[in-house]
């Protein structure tokens, strides 16, 4: 598997007929490779480009779907704002490798999470917070 989107991008811009001999050096090969030694292919001779679009997708091999999947996510990312900040994380860094996220991850801003500190944690047994306007009325009655 590729570790990010710069290799997933590099294998769509080799030629198909030195995918193969650069395969084992390149690992961007990796989705025209798969699409290659797919069924879809070899077996029933359709067009790489024909078995990545529907109907034919369904029965391409897991690891082609993700590639593919991934490489649409890397696309977005070169338009999507947010991505060319954050960066794209490579998937051997993962959270669903690694078995799970133990504390969710928060968006950074200037190298701080961005909303940190604004949601208070509340044991259940606090009273509820008076209005500002039934706190004024007090005053105003004590004069």
């Amino acid at each position: 598997m590729p570790s990010s989107c710069k290799d997933i991008r590099t294998s769509l811009s080799l030629p198909l007929f030195l995918t193969n001999s650069k395969a084992k050096n390149n690992t961007g090969a990796a989705l025209a490779q798969c699409l290659q030694e797919s069924d879809c292919v070899m077996v029933y001779r359709n067009k790489p480009g024909d078995c990545l679009r529907e109907p034919l997708i369904d029965s391409m091999p897991t690891k082609c779907q993700q590639l593919k999947k991934g490489l649409g996510e890397c696309k977005r990312g070169m338009v999507d704002m947010r991505k060319r900040f954050r960066g794209n994380q490579p998937i051997a860094v993962s959270k669903e490798l690694e078995g799970g996220a133990q504390e969710p991850s928060h968006q950074l801003y200037a190298g701080r999470p961005a909303f940190s500190g604004t949601v208070k944690s509340t044991s259940g047994d606090e009273p509820p917070e008076r209005d500002w306007r039934e706190v004024e009325n007090e005053k105003f009655r004590k004069e």
